[in-house]
């Protein structure tokens, strides 16, 4: 047998004062570590938050600015532009940098912003979020982009799209 021992946070944004206090539960065996964590996740969801979440959320905002940062330094390197919403004026086909690992940095740094709003918040709605904001990044954004640099370089393009991912 073991004992686990966990501190909780209860800090909605409404409230100035923190709440904390310690739950210790026994744990039979290493098999069931698992519903631990996951009774631990199901209750950060819910509003109920390790003191660990708001690092969690730094660290993922910190991400997040980093791979949207690294987008823009890459496209700026290379002199082409950055507006999404005009891929023909594209200079040159940018396939360095944080672009050998993702197709849309920026977007999935978005992407680690909503999933930070997600821990940060408890709720279900940043979760139901992210969904809307991936198929509608796919279907009205990043599709036409792509139809317009790949009439715009070609093969080339072809090529990129099949050695790197769309998202990660």
């Amino acid at each position: 047998m073991k004992f686990v021992s966990c501190v909780f946070q209860l800090n909605p944004f409404w409230v100035e004062k923190e709440y904390v206090f310690k739950v210790t539960t026994t744990v039979i065996n290493d098999n069931y570590l698992w519903l631990y964590v996951f009774v631990g996740a199901t209750l950060a969801i819910m509003g109920v938050f390790f003191l660990g979440t708001a690092s969690c959320c730094l660290v993922l905002c910190l991400l997040g600015a980093l791979l949207g940062l690294s987008g823009v330094l890459s496209f700026s390197r290379v002199r082409t532009t950055v507006n999404p919403h005009k891929p023909k004026n594209a200079s040159s086909l940018v396939t360095s940098g944080i672009y050998q690992y993702s197709r849309n940095p920026m977007y999935l740094g978005l992407v680690l912003f909503l999933t930070a709003a997600w821990f940060y918040l408890g709720a279900l709605s940043p979760a139901v979020m992210i969904i809307i904001f991936v198929s509608y990044m796919n279907h009205f954004q990043i599709e036409p982009e792509e139809e317009a640099l790949k009439l715009k370089f070609g093969e080339a393009f072809s090529d990129y799209c099949q050695q790197v991912r769309r998202w990660c």
